[in-house]
């Protein structure tokens, strides 16, 4: 009989939110599954870590329970770090981030902490995806994408994923019989046109809210965003070696 595959489970919207339970309950038709989540919300942290302050770990399952979970103080990249190097007896088999509450398309990966938690455990050569849901309402309604979930999911492990490269997987706020399909897409060239919200306390003391506007520059039809807006699931094959190897022939003819 061959041995169930490991998961790792982790997210940024933290250990009790509804998305990662979601996808507990489907990895866990899946293999073998370990959740190391932080124990607050951790969204827009990128790839930051821990290194200033003390990590906490805390068990939270119960001592007989099938599924062990683990809270964290950390970012959600301390968590992958903190599963691989402390918890884990062997490497995962893959690594599951989210789901999350609010997308993570186009130029949003960069500041995604569910992303970035992906894209660690890919830095480990652990095969990674990264799941959002196109709802910011902590009531979303999960139900719809598991079955998407689960088949993205058994594919990466059938087929595995080229080195350097993690999945970023987005659904669309729909009901599981409108979804038209899967997309392979690339990243849509999108960005936030920010702007800060200027208050002052009681106290005379000011203090600022950020807040913007998404702009989707990008016209294409093979992008993440236009899959969104069309009923389609985006997934977009991420990479981190963030060279720019079509500009280093052109630095080579510089006066350096």
């Amino acid at each position: 009989m061959s041995k169930k595959p490991l998961i790792l489970i982790t997210n940024d919207d933290s250990i009790s939110a509804p998305g990662i339970r979601t996808l507990i309950a489907v990895m866990s038709e899946i293999g073998e599954v370990v959740v190391i989540a932080p124990d607050s919300p951790q969204s827009a942290m990128g790839h930051a870590i821990t290194i200033n302050n003390t990590l906490h770990l805390n068990k939270i399952s119960a001592e007989n329970a099938e599924i062990l979970e683990y809270s964290c103080s950390g970012t959600p990249v301390d968590c992958v770090k903190m599963a691989v190097n402390e918890i884990l007896k062997r490497k995962p088999d893959l690594c599951v981030s989210g789901i999350n509450h609010g997308s993570n398309s186009s130029i949003n990966v960069i500041y995604s902490g569910t992303m970035s938690a992906a894209v660690e455990a890919g830095i480990e050569g652990i095969p990674a995806i990264g799941f959002s849901l196109l709802d910011y309402n902590w009531n979303a309604d999960f139900e719809q994408i598991k079955p998407f979930v689960k088949k993205i999911a058994l594919q990466v492990l059938k087929n595995g994923l080229s080195e350097g490269t993690v999945l970023n997987v987005n659904f669309p706020k729909l009901k599981t019989e409108e979804i038209k399909g899967i997309k392979i897409c690339r990243q849509a060239k999108a960005m936030w046109q920010e702007k800060f919200d200027k208050r002052v306390t009681p106290f005379g003391k000011e203090y600022y809210w950020l807040t913007g506007e998404f702009i989707n520059q990008d016209k294409g039809e093979d992008t993440d965003e236009f899959a969104l807006a069309n009923g389609y699931i985006s997934i977009v094959p991420v990479q981190f070696d963030l060279t720019a190897h079509h500009t280093i022939q052109t630095l080579n003819t510089w006066d350096l």
